[in-house]
């Protein structure tokens, strides 16, 4: 490995499970991007031996199947996604504790309370206890390290995956980590057992016995286990925490005693009892749903938490504090002049200049089609200006949404399924091919940008490389798509606006299944295809605004003029896509000339 062990080291947090999970001897490594817990497999392709497999699948359902393919034939596996992920690998989570494992298998979930960049706010540690596994929950990057170590030879021990559970503040904080020396293991080979992996009802009744008998025998396991620790100070406030909420309760509460759970499934129980006879009053202070509080309570406990701490968003120092001073246990501050801080402005998320998703969205929104989009850096196409986009649900759901608007019998307008090429292979393929079986007659349109951007710029499938390696076979979305039975398909540069706009004409008019592709590479892709600057000409502008409605962020107002409003173009901003050149009715906005201080000539 490049890595050497007892360095001390300035991880994020998930860069922590990385290292911890080489240093556990794992062999594979794989999971699909997603935000909060994207670094991991980036951090470990960068410091992994050359033996050592890691890579992006295709979805997490993939994943979770490799990882447990692999698991079974002998080599330790991290399996990495983000909370919506693990819906979609759900039905293979929930059976994957009655087939066990061979080595060990460890998932890592990382949660986005406060939807940072999610479509939802969820709360993993339920669907852990859902399928009866252990559920690690680390509140530093120390933590994250170790627990994800400790966690493959529980996994072992209890002959089932096992979950590491964190959130944003977690995933992405940094702070320093003494690695220790990495497992050397003995490889486990396949051992043959349809009895136990094939699940047949037969089987699967047997591995579900099994689940239910160890699932007392690790509450027994956990009520001793050091990750849960007792924090004994003053006895009037005892607090029952976990994850990064442990740090903002002994921040703003330092002479409480606490209860940090490492382990939030099975729960120790007789620990929680314990605790509580010792404290006069019980608080519980967790993220997102009261999952701590309910538990707590549901063994006969008083314990308050939800009543006083958000259940939506993220926590903070400030909202535990503040929960603390409603609760009557810190003192509410009565100064007559508190500091005044002025209110930030808000910026609300924009496309980046010259982004390839533009075009499609204003011609969209010309032809006035229902417009069902999907997840990924597009979906700022239903924000002003664009204003173009209907409906978003979840990863994959835009043509299946379509398929439903266009059988229920809308025909007033186009019904057309935006969908980019990652989002595309990773859940939008059933979709099309029911599309095509049941004739619905919409236009699907593939943002085709070579990445997958939104998570910031990782392979897929149609990319023909992968974390470490390149020169891979690479998936055709446009044979795809005509080999899956679209009538017709065409692909179309998105900077070449009447292009754009003959080709969706033409794709919304055709009955059935139709497909247009555009096709240019992120803007923010390592290799940038950026063209000469453009610039505005002050004589020619009337401030008709039309440019404005592409909502680039290099485009702006002249200040500097009284007397009438002239549009501005930023050069530093400016990536030369021309889109903007191509619509102004005046043709006002030019190239700039060579050795005017700006790319153009160059």
């Amino acid at each position: 490995m490049a890595t050497t062990a007892k360095i001390r080291k300035l991880l994020l947090g998930n860069e922590a499970i990385g290292l911890g999970a080489l240093h556990a001897g794992v062999r594979v490594a794989t999971g699909y991007p997603g935000t909060p817990s994207t670094e991991t497999l980036e951090y470990m392709a960068q410091v992994a031996a050359d033996e050592t497999q890691v890579q992006w699948a295709t979805n997490e359902k993939v994943a979770l199947d490799e990882g447990v393919g692999a698991a079974l034939a002998g080599s330790r596996v991290l399996v990495t996604m983000k909370h919506v992920g693990l819906n979609v690998a759900m039905d293979a989570w929930m059976t994957s504790p009655l087939v066990g494992v061979n080595a060990g298998l460890v998932v890592l979930v990382a949660d986005d309370p406060g939807m940072h960049s999610s479509q939802n706010e969820q709360d993993s540690r339920y669907l852990g206890r859902f399928a009866g596994v252990l559920i690690f929950e680390p509140t530093d990057s120390q933590e994250c390290y170790d627990f994800v170590r400790a966690a493959f030879d529980a996994s072992e021990r209890w002959d089932s995956p096992v979950m590491i559970r964190t959130t944003t503040r977690i995933s992405h904080l940094r702070a320093p980590v003494t690695p220790h020396d990495p497992d050397i293991l003995p490889s486990r080979p396949f051992q043959r057992n349809s009895g136990k992996y094939v699940m047949l009802p037969v089987n699967a009744r047997a591995g579900r016995q099994r689940l239910l008998e160890r699932l007392p025998q690790m509450t027994d396991w956990v009520e001793s286990h050091p990750f849960n620790q007792e924090e004994m100070r003053s006895t009037s406030i005892g607090v029952i925490t976990s994850g990064t909420s442990y740090q903002y309760v002994r921040d703003v509460m330092p002479e409480a005693s606490v209860l940090k759970l490492g382990i939030t499934n099975p729960l120790p129980e007789q620990k929680i009892r314990r605790f509580a006879q010792k404290v006069e009053r019980l608080l519980v202070v967790e993220e997102s749903e009261p999952y701590l509080e309910e538990s707590v309570r549901s063994l006969g406990i008083d314990a308050q938490g939800k009543v006083f701490f958000p259940r939506a968003g993220e926590l903070s120092p400030e909202l535990v504090r503040l929960g603390f001073q409603q609760a009557g246990i810190l003192e509410v501050p009565t100064s007559s002049n508190p500091a005044i801080w002025p209110e930030s402005v808000m910026r609300p998320p924009v496309l980046c200049p010259g982004c390839p998703h533009a075009t499609p969205f204003l011609v969209l929104r010309e032809i006035g089609a229902y417009v069902n989009g999907d997840i990924g850096c597009y979906t700022l196409g239903a924000s002003e200006p664009l204003s173009a986009m209907d409906t978003c649900l979840s990863m994959g759901s835009s043509i299946g949404m379509a398929v439903g608007m266009a059988k229920a019998g809308v025909k007033d307008r186009p019904i057309v399924a935006t969908i980019g090429d990652s989002t595309f292979l990773h859940g939008g393929i059933p979709a099309f091919i029911d599309a095509v079986w049941n004739d619905a007659d919409i236009t699907v349109l593939i943002l085709d940008n070579g990445t997958t951007a939104m998570t910031g710029g990782q392979a897929h499938a149609g990319t023909g490389t992968n974390l470490r390696s390149s020169g891979l076979p690479r998936v055709d979305i446009a044979a795809l798509c005509r080999t899956m039975g679209a009538g017709s398909v065409v692909v179309v540069d998105p900077y070449d606006v009447g292009a754009t706009h003959r080709a969706m004409l033409g794709a919304t008019r055709y009955r059935g299944v139709s497909v247009v592709i555009t096709n240019r590479p992120c803007v923010q892709a390592p290799t940038k295809l950026f063209g000469r600057t453009y610039g505005v000409d002050a004589n020619l502008c009337d401030g008709c605004q039309l440019c404005m409605n592409i909502g680039c962020p290099a485009l702006g107002w002249d200040l500097a003029t009284e007397d009438r409003r002239i549009a501005l173009i930023d050069a530093d901003q400016c990536t030369g896509c021309t889109v903007c050149a191509q619509i102004c009715p005046q043709s006002a906005i030019l190239p700039v000339p060579a050795g005017s201080g700006s790319r153009g000539g160059k």
